[in-house]
């Protein structure tokens, strides 16, 4: 045989210097009320793909092709749940999802019994990380902090003396809202005057304004998203309710004013996002929000910088451990460090976020405008 054939035929017999593909998951409502946010969130996980390709990120010295496999749950527990088996079946390594906390529950046991690594980037609900399931991690703070935090900011900073609380009953919403009564009655709050709910795909809220008008509270509480919250706003005003509204991260996105229309003032809302960056760090979100931009052509809204860090997390836990099983490299995600474009990222033995952030939020001439970052 001569050497170039055996040369040849050497080379093709050696698979380990070929190009592997590793299948990230991303799982988020690209449909629904809620499409707006779960586009944003796809898109930064997206990118973070992008960047990896273009990098020749490479684990124990081979070569990735980094694949996003990104599916759709409309926001609803039921097409998570499926959303979820179909990543499983497919063999990812790893899954960047879900948005709400209503999918990310039941979609973490499918993860958990596969053995595959599940970071959500904005599901809040302390319940994902206390079921002892050692492939769940968390991004942003949970709605404890972020309940006990708002209240504190309404009965101290805002002064409110008595406030009315409205959540959708989904577990994002009505967790939040629960949190956000305890945080005010252990800052010192006043009289919750009255205590509504809703759902996630109401549009006329006309009954519990009304009710609420009438017991005149200094501030109303909403545990929800941006969808019910903006024409909530629109008809607040139409009723003659010139009253703060505050709530949680489902109300800061840039497409709040649009939603609340004409019945958005001028530092009405407060809203906070569960995670902050200050300084420096600041700098390089910055950085981050306009490459987005500038890729998409579209505003960012809340989460894709996020999500855009839980991918990076996941491939850097694999160059650690020195393996894509993630068999192998779960250990590494649950001890790493790493900083990324929200910050400073390492877990708790719960797979919750360390010394994790919040940042507050209002609205002015239809921007959103940042007021503080508080721990």
């Amino acid at each position: 045989m001569r050497p170039s054939i055996a040369l040849a035929l050497l080379a093709l017999s050696l698979p380990a210097f070929a190009q592997q593909e590793v299948r990230i998951g991303s799982v988020f409502p690209v449909s629904g009320p809620s499409a707006h946010l779960g586009k944003d969130t796809e898109n930064g996980a997206r990118l973070a793909i992008e960047d990896l390709n273009a990098s020749g990120f490479s684990v124990r010295g081979q070569k990735i092709k980094w694949v996003l496999l990104a599916e759709d749950d409309g926001g609803e527990p039921k097409q998570g749940t499926a959303a979820a088996q179909k990543l499983v079946d497919a063999k990812v390594a790893g899954v960047i999802g879900h948005l709400n906390s209503g999918t990310t529950l039941p979609a973490s046991k499918i993860y958990h019994a596969a053995g595959i690594p599940q970071i959500t980037p904005s599901a809040t609900a302390p319940t994902y990380t206390r079921q002892g399931f050692n492939t769940s991690f968390r991004l942003v703070v949970n709605d404890n902090k972020v309940g006990s935090i708002l209240g504190r900011y309404a009965a101290q900073t805002m002064k409110a003396k008595c406030v009315a609380i409205i959540d959708d009953r989904t577990a994002f919403g009505q967790g939040l809202a629960d949190e956000f009564a305890k945080g005010w009655k252990a800052a010192g709050g006043g009289e919750i005057v009255s205590r509504q709910f809703t759902n996630d795909k109401a549009s006329d809220f006309s009954a519990i304004l009304t009710q609420i008008r009438a017991k005149q509270p200094d501030l109303i509480f909403f545990g929800g998203m941006d969808a019910v919250g903006g024409p909530m706003i629109k008809q607040m005003r139409a009723l003659g309710l010139r009253l703060p509204f505050m709530g949680g991260d489902g109300l800061c996105s840039e497409k709040l004013p649009h939603l609340a229309a004409d019945g958005l003032a001028d530092d009405q809302v407060i809203c906070a996002v569960a995670g902050g960056v200050t300084g420096a760090q600041e700098d390089g979100m910055n950085r981050f929000v306009a490459r987005y931009e500038k890729r998409y052509g579209i505003p960012l809204q809340t989460y894709a910088p996020y999500s855009y860090d839980g991918v990076m997390l996941l491939a850097n836990a694999m160059q650690k451990a020195g393996s894509t099983d993630p068999a192998v490299y779960l250990k590494e995600l649950a001890r790493i460090k790493y900083t990324g474009v929200t910050g400073q990222i390492s877990f708790d033995a719960y797979g919750d976020l360390n010394d994790g952030a919040m940042t507050l939020y209002t609205y002015r001439k239809g921007k959103l405008t940042k007021l503080s970052v508080v721990r």
